[in-house]
């Protein structure tokens, strides 16, 4: 993603773009077109092969095979192997996409994101003018399977980054682990991996006539066990080869791996997609420990669970203290007019051209909890407006041209104390603009949380003013 990317609007694909190959498992030849959506229609499939071209939502709801790829299903109509292009489209920013398909798989290409990494690029993303909700992981949400040893954990973070870990007891893989820090860096360090599997698991596979669209360069072969002759020249023949031949590092025909990790990482990258059928994009931090599809599935289930529960929820900011501020106090010195006791905002976390989120501590040793109330020191709930109205003065001001401004309150609407806030508690101060600023007359919407609690909220009108 260039820098230019706003991680805060949805986008689509700019151009209809297509591309064919062979389904892994079906052997059938089949033509993608990927289409461009409005706003909110996030990722769905259309099998223009059957009666009435049915759609399906790409939705953990409608998954009911996990056995060899992900499978979604919605009356009659199938769709198999949905992980790579989701993955490619959730790492290319795209969050609004007609997956348009003429037989019951996605062709497999390389084994990999990446050929569809580079059909999205050819087509263009496109920003639309709807805002990306984000929903923020604000507690831990975890997973776990006992008879697959599969542990997966969703910890609360600022951005959406991806930790996984497999050990399947093999000589030739061992250990690994693969990491995605930002969903930008997708396109270089994940979406080339390719999938993989065990030479035991293939021949098991071919046994019962599946793999059909298999080719020895879609798939890495690991080598898990002594290969006798004969076996290598069924393997020859089912691939369609003179000849295939087991490398020292225990793959199958000589076949390079693109990372040391590539394993690793194409289990990260099937994360990605399975995890796209939340239907919601998530802001967290994913550990995934010998991840597979159906515990990929089982865990968006309950992380799309848990986010329809507390949906109200979903916008809450998330506060780490190790986090850099964007304005600091000394900052905010240079903004607003306000000095001690009456400055109510500490630092800055976040800033965009429509949001603000301010940080405030509340101490003991506040000047207003002497005669609020003694022996039950409680902040009053104006102070806590005020603390919003001057967080709102730093986005105004900071939208305005150059100049230095105050901000006058017109009016306060809808306000409503919900929480009590008390010494020991951190403000998280959040002001959005309702409408943009005209004639100097900013409409927000405020809210203070403690944590996820929401305490207190309101609407402010304000007037900017240019001082003299």
């Amino acid at each position: 993603m260039d820098a230019n990317f706003n991680q805060d609007k949805q986008h689509t694909i700019a151009n209809p773009v297509s591309i064919s190959g062979t389904g892994l498992h079906t052997g059938i030849n089949v033509d993608m077109t990927l289409k461009p959506a409005n706003a909110g229609f996030g990722f769905q499939f259309q099998r223009i092969d059957l009666a009435g071209m049915p759609i399906i939502k790409a939705d953990c709801d409608l998954v009911t095979d996990t056995s060899r790829g992900t499978t979604l299903e919605q009356g009659e109509a199938k769709v198999s192997t949905v992980e790579h292009i989701l993955a490619a489209l959730v790492g290319m920013g795209v969050d609004n996409c007609l997956i348009e398909i003429n037989g019951p798989e996605i062709p497999i290409i390389d084994g990999s994101s990446e050929p569809f990494v580079e059909i999205i690029e050819k087509a263009g993303v496109l920003e639309q003018d709807a805002a990306k909700a984000w929903y923020t992981i604000d507690t831990n949400i975890s997973f776990y399977d006992e008879n697959k040893r599969v542990e997966m954990t969703a910890l609360p973070a600022t951005n959406y980054q991806i930790t996984t870990l497999i050990d399947f007891n093999s000589p030739v893989l061992g250990t690994q682990h693969a990491s995605l820090k930002s969903i930008g860096d997708f396109k270089k360090e994940i979406a080339p991996c390719r999938t993989f599997c065990f030479l035991h698991e293939l021949e098991m596979l071919l046994d019962n006539n599946l793999v059909k669209g298999g080719d020895i360069n879609n798939a890495i072969v690991v080598v898990d066990k002594p290969v006798t002759e004969q076996e290598m020249s069924r393997l020859a023949k089912a691939f369609g080869r003179d000849k295939i031949e087991v490398k020292s590092e225990g793959y199958l025909n000589n076949l390079e791996l693109r990372y040391p990790n590539e394993p690793a990482r194409h289990k990260l990258l099937d994360v990605v997609g399975d995890l796209a059928l939340i239907g919601y994009p998530i802001k967290g931090h994913i550990i995934a420990n010998r991840p597979g599809h159906s515990s990929n599935v089982e865990f968006a289930k309950k992380i799309k669970q848990y986010i329809k529960k507390n949906k109200h929820t979903k916008d809450i900011p998330i506060y780490d203290p190790n986090q850099k501020p964007i304005y600091t106090l000394e900052q905010i010195e240079k903004t607003l007019p306000h000095r001690y006791p009456f400055l109510f905002v500490d630092k800055i976390i976040e800033l965009t051209d429509r949001q603000i989120v301010g940080i405030k501590n509340i101490t003991f040793n506040e000047h207003f909890f002497l005669g609020h109330f003694p022996g039950n020191p409680v902040m009053p709930g104006v102070l806590q407006i005020e603390a919003l109205a001057q967080t709102g003065g730093i986005l105004c001001i900071n939208a305005m041209p150059d100049g230095q401004y105050d901000t006058y309150f017109l009016k306060i609407d809808n306000c409503k104390f919900k929480q009590k806030v008390v010494p020991g508690d951190t403000l998280i101060l959040k002001m959005e603009l309702v409408e943009p600023i005209r004639r100097g007359i900013c409409i927000m919407k405020g809210s203070v949380y403690v944590g996820n609690k929401l305490c207190t909220e309101a609407e402010l009108t304000a007037q900017l003013v240019k001082r003299n």
